[in-house]
């Protein structure tokens, strides 16, 4: 057996008081989470007496009966998933076909354009002018607003850029001698070897687009185009939890309370994506380290 160091007083010291913290700050992560997935299986009346913080006291589902009870929040659920769909797909091929030209050495300008393109990581056009042009572009109460303005990102632009850099120019200098365009290159050669980019990157705008509420908020004024997040923004800040208890056929009204059904629509609206981060966390990690080591 290969000899073992052992720990110093000073190094187990350190070892445990870390770990004591580590714990706590995971603590103090999770607890929130779980005190609101506790209270919204709580019967919403008996929960208003508060002293629940582990366990439910008195179980209910009465709650979510009333969160699902409304058709409002599955159709913004089909919502969500419409334009993250849609969303990525589109911001994904928009960004890596823009990241595949600023690549090219021949291309025009190149410097100029990454100047540019760095300067708007730091500084936006802000709300107002943004607002401005949304309209006359005619994207208000549409669709499209969620998909349009998202197509391209610098930031991801230079994930990807850092990828193709990468890749041999043997590759595209094989396909040119067999007569392919710049077009057939990116969408036949480039993208099918670029499939952990674009896999980081679609998880990136995913998750983005799943957790946007303020274009919604601010874009959106037909509450059937509003997504699940902007939904519960609504929910949590205006009088919409009363009108899903009086609309709730079948649950008592003295069961549930405005507390309990904002608890249940938070867990519905953000269970899915909390699910999915664990088997995520990963690509996330591994497109933060793309271009940062080559071999």
């Amino acid at each position: 057996m290969p000899f073992l160091k052992r720990k110093t007083a000073g190094e187990a010291v350190f070892d445990t008081v870390n770990n004591i913290v580590m714990l706590i700050i995971c603590f103090l992560t999770l607890y929130p989470i779980w005190y609101v997935l506790v209270n919204s299986f709580n019967d919403g009346a008996d929960a208003m007496q508060g002293g629940i913080f582990w366990v439910p006291r008195v179980f209910s589902l009465d709650n979510y009966r009333a969160v699902f009870a409304s058709s409002g929040i599955m159709t913004a659920m089909g919502v969500t998933v419409a334009k993250t769909l849609v969303g990525t797909v589109v911001h994904v091929f928009f960004t890596a076909m823009v990241a595949y030209a600023y690549s090219r050495r021949e291309l025009i300008g190149r410097k100029f354009y990454m100047v540019v393109g760095t300067i708007t990581l730091f500084f936006g056009g802000g709300l107002i002018p943004t607002y401005l042009l949304i309209r006359d572009l005619g994207l208000l109460d549409s669709f499209w607003v969620y998909i349009i303005p998202a197509m391209f990102s610098f930031f991801d632009l230079i994930i990807f850029l850092s990828f193709f850099r990468e890749l041999p120019d043997a590759l595209e200098e094989a396909a040119k001698m067999d007569g392919a365009n710049d077009f057939k290159i990116f969408y036949s050669i480039v993208l099918p070897c670029s499939m952990p980019v674009v896999a980081t990157i679609a998880l990136f705008h995913g998750v983005h687009q799943w957790n946007d509420y303020f274009t919604g908020m601010i874009y959106i004024n037909d509450t059937n185009l509003q997504p699940i997040q902007t939904y519960l923004y609504r929910v949590v800040a205006q009088s919409s939890s009363n009108q899903m208890m009086a609309a709730a056929p079948g649950v008592a009204a003295q069961t549930v309370t405005s507390q309990s059904i904002k608890l249940a629509t938070m867990v519905v609206t953000t269970l899915p994506i909390v699910l999915a981060y664990p088997f995520l966390q990963k690509y996330f990690v591994k497109g933060l380290m793309i271009g940062s080591i080559k071999g």
